[in-house]
């Protein structure tokens, strides 16, 4: 049993929520709920069994923690300390399918203490969470090593120069493969096949000359062929050893099936059965390997282009900074800036680390992390984000948050972490590649049978064999996911919307309620004035000046409000020579000898002030505003109007969900009159009002209850657990951060047109990867029964192994190409 929070209330009853281990079903739970409910001072026990936890409130001066636990262990449950898992990502070489990766996830599922495992073929990385203390990080990599393949530096990701060296030297090893393969499978191909075309052969070699030269000079070219595409051969038959074949499986049965063919033929044609010369199967077996190690080199250059986001990230990071120390300026590495050093950041430069200025002021550019063009104003006080560009004011800043801490390392690890997670999509995919190949060798082996029982003779059993092997390779199924997941994640951060995986990301298209918190995301957050009206005797100027000198002490909001509206209008406020805040009403204040009142209604009744601007106080109300009565000397001489301004993109973005066939509800602990005045200007569907923050998951709730799918837009810690009850939850970027670690989306700029950006970039995501998966599988389901030699049956063509090699190449790479596709999305209006 492991404590997790503990909450006081009244100073005096304790609410506390623990862990219970050992529970197997829900009467372990009422055994625990009876006995714990017998004790004194315990006033509300809950257990659920699903969660494993116990909820309870009890008075500690009656009953402490130490007897509950004693309580549970009687009952006969654990206690154990709380465990944090570690989550570690780990770079895999030697990956070359998804069954590649199906192999690795099982064993390192065999370990204890492994929670979660997810293998991404397309990043070549594993993600895996485990505890600590049953397992390690070596014996996790001695797994990996154990399913054939190599680990890398666990967590190498945040080294962007490390990801680039990798990729680069992959892609540079498999152009050489290919290049030596090329140069011995042209005259390979020409010496066993010229003859067949009416070229010529040197006598040394010409088959019907010297047969046996003939058969040495294509064993000794295919050798080096085989030797180049070696881990084909050792990943292959490993794993098929293991039960657990993959493509590799295929093709290193597939190709050492034709050079043993081809080594049999030679050694009869040594012993004079020269008949053998014209099937020697050397050249299916040097042009398949060839063909394929040329698409590895595609597939690695298209799969190198897919996390390009992430590459424009990283590159945002500064390698120095400029701190102030000792009196001195000083450059030193931007992983030893500490927090609280001072930083300097010249015009042109990018801000290191996060930070708040102290001194300067000037423009930034925070387009690459935000999607805003426009450089935004900074001044004292306000925050600066690393990775952004200074444009022309120099500043000093202290630093707040640095390495991992800092705005860009959070984007870019979550944005890793969403191209490394899988769509419920793709866990199907996973399922079918994990019994594809065993089926394939299995339909192979029953084909070639067949044919050879029918009496087509050997040859042709074993092109049946070795061409249902090659085209059959599950390759472009186990990218056809993952790797629109990688594009998609990566075009929406650079749009400021970023995913936390791929199942929101494939939730989200399916979307049809969105439910908008009221303050921070459809208006401002911040009251504004926005209408003054008088009864003649004073200017509008002249009633603002008065009104904001009263207010220049107050702190309240509304106050706040017509200060700032005064000094953007730059009037000069005036001594105020008394000041009495009157709560729940207003203030009376007295200004060159005038008596003034400043408040509501009440406050006006109260002192007996004859109200002369009804109809447009009750207009005021109607639209949502907030009207301040102005008297002076017994007399009302104005109203100011005080709101919360509906943000310029709210009413739009409204517009374009309607468009898209999505209801749109509006939640607000605010009263009912000013919610729906806000709910009829932007065109609000369902508005709840006077909700309170404990309540707004349960509105949510009722919502998904009448089968809607729905999403909640929110940005203040009370959205947190609506945003997690939610089927996406969407956090906008100016709130807070409980708010968005709740959200399975976070959109960088506080834009209601982001949402809809969110949604079509899904759509658009779901509609590649239902592509992607309909080529693979529809080539794979027509490719195979073709090398089976159905259409032969019929007096058609033999398909030849060759052939089969390029179209499984071609297979891989056209879904590769598809999925780039993604990176021409641009949200459309």
């Amino acid at each position: 049993m492991s404590e997790n929070k503990v909450i006081t209330e009244n100073n005096k009853i304790v609410e506390k929520e623990l862990s219970v281990i050992g529970m197997t079903c829900t009467s372990c739970a009422l055994a625990i709920e009876k006995k714990l409910g017998k004790l004194e001072g315990v006033e509300k026990v809950n257990v659920n069994f699903a969660t494993e936890k116990l909820s309870l409130k009890f008075d500690p001066e009656k009953v402490d923690e130490k007897l509950i636990k004693e309580v549970v262990k009687d009952v006969g449950y654990d206690v154990e300390a709380p465990v944090e898992n570690k989550t570690v990502t780990i770079p895999i070489e030697g990956m070359t399918c998804a069954s590649c990766a199906n192999a690795i996830t099982k064993e390192i599922n065999k370990l204890d203490g492994i929670k979660t495992v997810n293998v991404n073929f397309a990043t070549e990385k594993a993600v895996v969470s485990y505890d600590p203390n049953i397992t390690r990080l070596s014996k996790i990599k001695k797994a990996i090593e154990e399913a054939g393949y190599k680990p890398l530096e666990a967590d190498s990701k945040d080294n962007v120069d490390f990801e680039k060296e990798r990729r680069e030297k992959e892609i540079k090893t498999l152009w050489r493969k290919f290049i030596v393969s090329a140069v011995f499978s042209i005259p390979l191909l020409y010496i066993s096949m010229g003859h067949l075309l009416g070229l010529k052969l040197p006598g040394i070699i010409n088959p019907e000359i010297n047969p046996f030269n003939f058969a040495l000079i294509q064993l000794l070219l295919v050798i080096p062929i085989a030797i180049a595409g070696y881990k084909f051969y050792t990943i292959g038959f490993r794993n098929l050893f293991k039960l657990s074949p993959n493509m590799d499986s295929l093709i290193a049965i597939g190709t050492s099936a034709a050079i043993i063919y081809g080594v049999f033929g030679t050694i009869q044609i040594y012993f004079g059965n020269t008949k053998y010369a014209n099937d020697l199967y050397f050249e299916t077996a040097g042009v398949i390997v060839t063909l394929i190690l040329l698409g590895k080199y595609l597939e690695s250059v298209t799969k190198g282009r897919t996390s390009e986001a992430i590459k424009k990230l990283m590159g945002l990071q500064p390698k120095t900074a400029l701190v102030f120390q000792d009196g001195k300026e000083i450059e030193i590495p931007v992983d030893e800036v500490e927090v609280g050093d001072i930083v300097i950041v010249k015009p042109g430069e990018k801000i290191p680390v996060d930070g708040t200025i102290i001194e300067g002021h000037t423009s930034i550019d925070e387009s690459m992390l935000t999607g805003e063009s426009i450089p935004v104003e900074k001044n004292i006080g306000d925050k600066v984000i690393g990775g952004s560009i200074n444009k022309n004011g120099s500043i000093k800043f202290k630093a707040t948050k640095v390495g991992k801490d800092t705005a860009l390392a959070q984007i870019i690890k979550l944005v890793e972490e969403a191209q490394g997670s899988k769509a419920p999509i793709a866990k199907m995919a996973d399922v079918i590649s994990g019994y594809f190949v065993p089926i394939v060798i299995t339909i192979a082996i029953v084909a070639a049978i067949a044919w050879y029982l029918t009496g087509a003779g050997q040859i042709f059993a074993l092109t049946i064999f070795i061409s249902v092997l090659v085209i059959a390779c599950p390759c472009a199924l186990g990218l056809a996911t993952p790797t629109a997941i990688m594009v998609g994640t990566g075009k929406g951060a650079e749009y400021g919307v970023l995913i936390k995986g791929g199942e929101p990301l494939e939730t989200t298209h399916k979307i049809n309620t969105i439910v908008f918190d009221k303050t921070g995301t459809i208006t401002e957050g911040k009251p504004k004035v926005t209408d003054i009206y008088t009864t003649g005797k004073y200017s509008k100027d002249e009633i603002l000046i008065i009104a904001a000198s009263a207010e220049k002490g107050s702190e309240h909001p509304l106050g706040e409000a017509i200060v700032k509206a005064a000094e953007e209008k730059k009037l000069a406020l005036k001594k105020v020579d008394k000041f009495m805040a009157i709560p729940g009403h207003g203030i009376e204040v007295i200004i060159d000898n005038m008596d003034i009142y400043l408040g509501n209604l009440k406050l006006m009744k109260d002192k007996n002030i004859e109200i002369s601007l009804n109809e447009e106080a009750s207009k005021l109300a109607d639209e949502g505003k907030t009207p301040m009565f102005i008297a002076i000397d017994g007399k009302l001489e104005g109203i100011i109007a005080v709101a919360d301004t509906v943000k310029p993109s709210s009413a739009n973005a409204i517009k374009r969900l309607h468009k898209m066939g999505i209801k749109v509800a509006m939640i607000t602990g605010d009263n009912k009159r000013t919610a729906e005045a806000i709910a009829k200007q932007v065109g609000i569907d369902i508005v709840l009002a006077e909700v309170l923050p404990q309540d707004k998951a349960n509105e949510v709730k009722k919502l998904q209850k009448d089968g809607n799918v729905v999403a909640m837009v929110g940005d203040g810690i009370n959205d947190a657990p609506a945003l997690a009850q939610a089927d996406v939850g969407i956090a906008i970027g100016s709130g807070t951060d409980v708010a968005m670690e709740s959200a399975d989306i976070v959109l960088m700029k506080s834009d209601l047109e982001d949402v809809v950006t969110a949604i079509q970039l899904s759509k658009a995501t779901i509609r590649n990867i239902k592509q992607n998966l309909f080529w693979a599988f529809g080539y794979n389901t027509a490719g195979i029964p073709i090398a089976a030699g159905l259409l032969h049956v019929f007096g058609g063509p033999l398909l030849s192994p060759m052939i089969a090699a390029a179209a499984m190449s071609f297979s891989s790479v056209s879904v590769l190409l598809n999925a780039l596709r993604l990176k021409n999305f641009k949200p459309k209006n």
